[in-house]
């Protein structure tokens, strides 16, 4: 044994030498030690929850590249020591894990960061996740995901950023700052991964995994442009997605890998196949067997084969028989090298020890509250309900499922979050307000699909007592995520009655949601006197709304996706086309329809009978404990050139009687284009926190070549005419100027 590790250091010492030459270099001195069969290796991925004995055999035998999965620090350095001393080429091997929304302090889910729109705190939430994920030897994550996601039924909603493709990008690559720190090589850092390329968000009906059809066009102007600002912020990897789009699944398609990702926007890291994805052109019904699934991918520039094993089995028989060059072979392992030699794994090979451990650590649990709380919506507080003060309120009920749902409060893909560190609403409020309110507390369903009514007579008789009733319902973990799709949004099981029950007590009553997605909650709504959305918010979840609720923090979230009216609107999303007969917004009664009409055309506007076009709750909507209001918009220029800035200012104020942060809104629209353009889009946003009374400039100033799209030629171009430019508090209202684009 000793021996052995000798060696190794020996082996290590020249390439510790070498760390500030060129990293090509090194990889070349790699690579020319490499036989095929080590080459190919490095190529194949595998899970890590197998038998570790099985798992050791083929590290020894050098056909294992990365393995995911594995967070027990002692089994990962017993696996790197097998492959740096007994594996034919003596090549690190790189640990990965969904390293999604947090590591062991879990994070709101990304669809809650988003509601946040504090891309600084989102990264700073990020390097905490980096540090706790490493001490346990996990140095690359599947983050972030940035698909555009317009169909709430589509369960993996829940780990994207919403609707806007500008905020996707901004947050995704405020992730992949977090993650990636100021270098690779740095052991608290890990590299990230933008996935799923591309439209996975775009699944026909909203079903995982299912078929895209999103023309060239919106493809560019939509769902490109998250990924390509990842690859500008030198974002390590990416993964492919499941789906096909236009008859090419992403994982074959050499289009969308080398010719777009590497020869376009030049591309240097990593692609990586989403599980299973290359054996997935089988089921596509493109490929015939592994054999030629493995042909087609590594031809398409899919580097990286996750579980399939496709490659291993097949690559060296494709390169005999002259199918596939050795070229391309060579090209995929030159780009995993690079990225282990950049992550340092061959000088710093072992998971990072620390003194101090960062896992749940104080300053990591603070800054996860704060994200908590900032991702909190409030949809409304009829009689300013909210907060609840103690000079006003004495008894408060707390009821519902939600209210102390530890594992559920964390949402999907919380795989290494441990429920009994999670804080949730009713031992937050017990621990903070119990000596200054009195707490009742009846949960009154077990679960969230709990269609019991049996404690509904105790509830409302306890409600009867109450000042106010806090009632926190939604969705439990499985409701969302991937492979958790639905047909309906509605409240599942008895939670829906449960409201109503309450609602006939009188009390005053505050509905605090905890789910993946948007839900339908138009009924709620009415009901209610005050609405919280906290999404699933993760370890601190519980302490943040108790913050929010008692008054502590004003919340001050907004929302990153349209709320429908019902699931008949979906898709339904701030930014659509201008259309040919455009809903004027007073469509959707039918019950005011004369029978006689039914017999001729109505409206002749695009809209339903039965429900009206507006959404339930806009993109970019949210209240505070205190009131904005905006004035004096003014811009410096009203005609600006392609390579010139749009600078505009306006006044906010805070005519409210407490402190409060408000979003301010920037979007840009144009009504005639050469091709169709959206109503409005989202350019720009700042977060900008005002004492009561406090009045502020909020400036803002966009390039204009944020406002380029493609054109009827497929050029990405900035085109001349009169543009709307509106600074509002959400995608509905707000201030209107105008401004002209010329050469």
């Amino acid at each position: 044994m000793m021996k052995k590790l000798i060696a190794f250091v020996v082996m290590a010492l020249p390439l510790f030498a070498f760390a500030q030459k060129d990293i090509d270099q090194r990889v070349e001195e790699i690579m020319a030690k490499m036989t095929i069969e080590d080459k190919i290796g490095q190529l194949n991925q595998m899970d890590g929850r197998r038998d570790l004995e099985q798992i050791k055999k083929e590290v020894r035998e050098g056909t294992l590249s990365s393995i995911m999965n594995i967070v027990d620090p002692a089994v990962t350095n017993e696996l790197q020591r097998i492959a740096i001393e007994e594996s034919p080429a003596g090549i690190p091997l790189l640990f990965a894990r969904d390293v999604v929304h947090g590591f062991n302090t879990v994070l709101p889910i990304p669809l809650g960061q988003a509601a946040s729109w504090d891309e600084e705190l989102i990264e700073k939430a990020s390097r905490n996740t980096a540090l706790e994920a490493t001490e346990r030897g996990i140095r690359w994550a599947f983050a972030p995901m940035m698909d555009i996601a317009r169909d709430a039924r589509w369960g993996r909603i829940a780990e994207s950023f919403g609707e806007d493709t500008y905020m996707a990008g901004r947050l995704a690559t405020a992730v992949v700052r977090g993650y990636q720190g100021n270098s690779l090589s740095d052991q608290t850092s890990m590299a990230a991964c933008a996935k799923h390329f591309v439209g996975y968000g775009d699944a026909e009906g909203g079903r995982d995994y299912n078929t895209t059809s999103i023309p060239p066009r919106t493809l560019r102007d939509v769902y490109l442009p998250p990924f390509k600002a990842c690859v500008d912020e030198g974002c390590a990897s990416i993964m492919t997605s499941f789906n096909d789009n236009d008859g090419l699944p992403s994982t074959g398609n050499r289009w969308l890998l080398t010719e777009l990702l590497r020869e376009q926007w030049g591309f240097e890291g990593v692609v990586v196949s989403d599980w299973g994805s290359v054996a997935g052109l089988i089921p596509h019904g493109v490929a015939y067997d592994k054999r030629d699934a493995a042909h087609q991918c590594i031809e398409a520039g899919c580097d990286v084969d996750m579980s399939s094993r496709s490659y291993l089995l097949n690559l060296k028989e494709l390169i005999e028989s002259g199918e596939v060059d050795m070229a391309v072979l060579d090209e995929a392992v030159r780009r995993v090298l690079r990225l282990k030699v950049a992550l340092g794994l061959f000088e710093q090979p072992y998971a990072r020890t620390t003194e101090k451990s960062d896992i749940y650590s104080e300053s990591v649990l603070a800054t996860a509250c704060r994200l908590a709380e900032e991702s909190v919506v409030m949809l409304k507080n009829e009689g300013e309900v909210l907060p609840l003060l103690p000079e006003k309120v004495k008894r408060v009920l707390v009821v519902g499922p939600m209210a102390d749902a530890p594992y559920d409060q964390m949402g999907t893909w919380a795989l290494d979050g441990d429920k009994t560190h999670t804080v949730t609403p009713i031992a937050a409020i017990r621990e903070d307000w119990a000596k200054k309110v009195e707490i009742d507390y009846i949960p009154c369903l077990t679960h969230p699909r709990d269609r019991s009514t049996a404690e509904f007579a105790r509830m409302q008789e306890a409600a009867r007592k109450a000042d106010v009733v806090v009632a926190f319902v939604g969705e439990e973990q499985m409701m969302s995520g991937e492979a958790h799709s639905l047909s309906s949004l509605d409240l599942q099981g008895a939670q829906g009655d449960m409201l109503e029950a309450l609602a006939e007590v009188e009390t005053p009553l505050v509905t605090v949601f905890m789910a993946g997605r948007p839900l339908t909650i138009a009924r709620q709504v009415e009901i209610s006197d005050a609405i919280l959305y906290a999404w699933h918010p993760g370890t601190m979840g519980g302490k943040a709304l108790a913050n929010i609720l008692f008054g502590e923090v004003s919340p001050s979230g907004k929302l990153p996706a349209t709320f429908p009216r019902n699931v008949g609107q979906i898709p339904i999303y701030y930014n659509h086309k201008h259309t040919s007969h455009r809903a004027k917004g007073t469509e959707g009664n039918l019950d005011s329809i004369p029978r006689e009409a039914y017999q001729s055309v109505m409206g002749h506007t695009s809209s339903y009978l039965d429900v009206a076009p507006s959404p339930l709750f806009p993109f970019g909507y949210g209240l505070s404990y205190t009131t904005f209001e905006l004035s004096d918009i003014k811009i410096e220029k009203t005609a600006v050139t392609p390579d010139e800035s749009i600078k505009v200012s306006v006044l906010l104020t805070n005519t409210g009687r407490r402190e409060g942060t408000e979003v301010v809104q920037l979007y840009t629209g144009r009504k005639t284009a050469s091709v169709t353009q959206p109503m409005k889009e989202l350019k720009e946003f700042q977060r900008v926190t005002l004492g009561a009374g406090e009045c502020r400039r909020v400036e803002f100033e966009v390039p204009v070549s944020r406002l380029a799209f493609h054109n009827r030629d497929m050029v990405l171009a900035v085109e001349e005419g009169k543009y709307t430019l509106t600074i509002g508090t959400d995608s509905q209202t707000g201030l209107k100027t105008y401004f002209k684009i010329t050469k």
